[in-house]
Formats: structure tokens, sequence, C-alpha cells
């Protein structure tokens, strides 16, 4: 992937294919592996959840795959492109057409209406949605014209997944999007994850220590000290709003 040619979404095959992908940090004469020699696929449309104790490396995989880390050996492709390796300029040109991010907090700009929010995505995007049609898609039509002080925390976590859609991302990476909320309110964020998921047909990956939402996922992979451990397809898909926990 150059600075002139990005990759180009389609809606079928894999994503992502990771072979052996490690990750080691140097912190002065200490190594610390983060991630010992994962190998997955991850496909279109697919609703993947990461289930893990912290420290166990779920952060550093979501991390890697958006491009904002990179593996310190093993191969990483995206759509027939090598990611590992990949010059900063490439990387970026990745994550600003192509992943959608949400974290677990909201990093939203606090002078700015949720609209504005999310045209500062729209501004710099190849084929967004209007700003208009992200917040209708996360429930938010009547609050566009708020501030994020006057938003719950949840009305404010749906912002961030519609900042994070906008750009129509082939990938929609979650890291802990319900970690500050209560149930309730949790469930409303994760109900506009899934039909994102279910309408856009974006790969979406979550990661959580909650293990009562691997129930909603295809797919599930345990993580624990930087290696998956388990991993195992769901046959039916429990709706967010019927999770319990």
């Amino acid at each position: 992937m150059s600075s002139t040619q990005s990759p180009i979404p389609v809606s079928t095959g894999v994503v992502f294919q990771a072979r052996g992908v490690r990750k080691v940090y140097h912190t002065g004469e200490l190594d610390v592996v983060a991630l010992h020699s994962v190998d997955i696929d991850l496909n279109a449309g697919e609703l993947v959840c990461l289930l893990g104790a912290s420290g166990s490396g779920k952060s550093t995989l979501l991390n890697i795959l958006g491009g904002l880390d990179v593996p310190s050996s093993g191969d990483l492709i995206y759509k027939g492109w090598p990611l590992d390796g990949s010059e900063e300029n490439t990387l970026t040109l990745f994550r600003r057409n192509c992943v959608g991010f949400v974290f677990q907090f909201y990093n939203l700009i606090p002078s700015l209406t949720a609209r504005e929010n999310v045209a500062l995505i729209t501004g710099i995007s190849r084929n967004p949605m209007t700003p208009e049609e992200a917040l209708e898609m996360v429930g938010l039509s009547g609050r566009m014209d708020h501030f994020p002080s006057q938003l719950s925390g949840g009305e404010q976590q749906r912002v961030a997944i519609a900042r994070a859609i906008a750009k129509r991302p082939e990938v929609l990476l979650c890291d802990e999007p319900t970690g500050a909320l209560d149930v309730t309110t949790g469930i409303a964020v994760l109900e506009a994850v899934e039909r994102i998921n279910r309408e856009l047909g974006t790969l979406t990956v979550i990661i959580t220590h909650n293990a009562a939402m691997a129930d909603m996922a295809d797919r599930v992979l345990h993580l624990s000290d930087g290696k998956i451990v388990k991993s195992y397809r769901n046959d039916v898909r429990l709706p967010a709003a019927e999770l319990k926990w």
C-alpha cells in the first residue's frame, strides 16, 4: 500500500490474515512479550469478540490490527496488502480510509456538538456518510445539536461510534466500548455496534474482559499470556438486548 494507492474495501472474503504475529516491548534490559506467534483470519461481516483479562494481549492485538502499532515479527495482511513493515504514511492512509476506532473513553471535543464532532471525520474521508446519517444509525437523530456535556455517557459513546463509522470503514475496532458504562447504557451502545455490523457488513472486533458479551459474537477468541488459547463460533448470535451480566 503506497501513499498514492490505498486498499479498496470489498464486501466478501478475508479482511485480515495474521501469521506468526509477535510483539515484544523493550524496557531497558527487560523484554516483555505481549503477543506470541498469533495466527488468525478475520472475515468481512464478522462480529468477533476478543476476550481476556488485563495483560492478556488483546489490546496489543487490536492496536496492531488497526495500524496503531506494528508487529515485532510475523506477517499481517489486509486484503492482500502487507501491513507489517509498512511505512508510517502507509499506516496513516490505512487508518484514515479503512478503520474506525471506538475506545472506552469517548474523546469528544467538548466545544463541538454531536454533529460537529462527527463532521471532523466526514470532512477528511473519501466517501463518507453525512453526520446526520451516522448519528441516525446510532439512534441519536434527536440529539445532533447537543454538546457532550448535555449527553449521557452512553449517548457520548454512541456519538463516538457514529464518528468512527461515518467514513464507512471496512473494519470497526472497539476497545472496551462499555467499560465505563452501567449495564443498561452498555446494552444500548452494543445495540448500536450490532446494527452497524448487520446493516453495513463491517468487520467488527470488540475486546472486553466481560464474558457475557461473547454471546453476541459470531466468533470468540480467548487470549491469555499473549496467546489465543481458545476459539469457537456461536451457532446463534444472541441479540445485544438479551445479554445479561
